[in-house]
């Protein structure tokens, strides 16, 4: 059995400098970096650095970084048998500039990503049979989104959505198909239309997100915590202190901590604890797939604070 992520791969182009350029300025910058990245295949990097079975199913350009793109995914233990080279577009690409305060200005190139249809669908159903969850995101098109979690409701595996980049609306007959919705603040506030920013706010925001018929709403609110309710419970899951570096990944690395756990067998408020176990770790490090922790140091990490982490 393995775990299934349908989504986005893409490479991050990553430029630093003293401050963000005004618009027609050239401003001398100091670093570049070139990282690959996409929340699918982060979360897929995610899972498998944990020892889960994990296949990637989505698209890459046949040039401009697609073989390296799938080279990473391989080196970290992603099945990439049924990622699409793409030979009439661009891979995906992130243009990231950052200043030395840590904020950003970001420019993304769909490329590959903004072709998946219902060739990848095809794709992604030929593998549900021997699948226990389905991990998705929203950095292809919406209506894929939907079918793939119609293709996987058919086969009663779990369905994990991560609604980023937020919407400002989610299509009504997407939020049935999912059985856990895994927003953060801000993308539990833009769905619900309300600020999300306490455990009050986001328990509220996860009691809408249960009406609109998800079968479980995490809501991710960063160095604070984490509410998840379900029809039968609601419980809160405080953050783990770190020094946090760069929180770039953290919701993916949470999201495939939390979905390593579920494929293990444990419970639910144990998945939460892993999410926000794996998501703390990823802020400690630079990058996005380069900040995701390996099992080793993850099982370290829950050790050194007492969490059992055998299954």
């Amino acid at each position: 059995m393995s775990i299934i992520v349908f989504g986005s791969i893409n490479i991050d182009l990553v430029a630093t400098a003293p401050r963000l350029p005004a618009p027609g300025e050239t401003l001398l910058g100091e670093d570049f970096f070139k990282m690959s990245g996409g929340k699918g295949a982060n979360q897929a990097v995610a899972l498998a650095r944990l020892g889960i079975p994990t296949q990637m199913v989505g698209r890459v350009g046949a040039h401009n970084f697609g073989a390296e793109l799938i080279h990473d995914l391989q080196v970290s233990g992603v099945q990439t048998d049924n990622i699409f080279v793409d030979e009439t577009v661009s891979s995906g690409v992130a243009l990231i500039t950052v200043d030395y305060a840590g904020e950003n200005q970001i420019v993304v190139i769909p490329g590959a990503n903004g072709c998946v249809n219902q060739e990848d669908i095809e794709r992604l159903s030929y593998l549900l049979p021997t699948a226990t969850a389905l991990l998705l995101q929203l950095e292809i098109p919406i209506t894929a989104v939907v079918a793939a979690a119609q293709a996987a409701r058919s086969t009663n595996i779990t369905i994990i959505l991560d609604p980023a980049p937020a919407p400002s609306n989610l299509p009504d007959e997407l939020y049935p198909l999912v059985d856990i919705i895994t927003p953060n603040e801000v993308e539990a506030g833009q769905l619900v239309g309300f600020a999300v920013d306490n455990e009050v706010a986001a328990t509220k925001a996860a009691a809408v997100l249960l009406q609109r018929g998800v079968k479980c709403a995490i809501v991710k609110l960063g160095a604070k915590g984490v509410v998840c309710a379900t029809a039968e419970e609601t419980f809160f899951v405080p953050a783990f202190p770190v020094h946090a570096v760069d929180t770039v990944a953290a919701g993916d690395a949470f999201n495939g901590g939390l979905a390593a756990a579920l494929f293990a067998g444990l419970s639910l408020r144990q998945a939460v604890v892993w999410g926000a176990a794996a998501g703390s770790l990823a802020a400690t490090k630079l990058g996005s797939q380069t900040s995701l922790p390996n099992r080793w140091t993850f099982d370290a990490f829950l050790k050194e604070r007492g969490i059992e982490t055998n299954h």
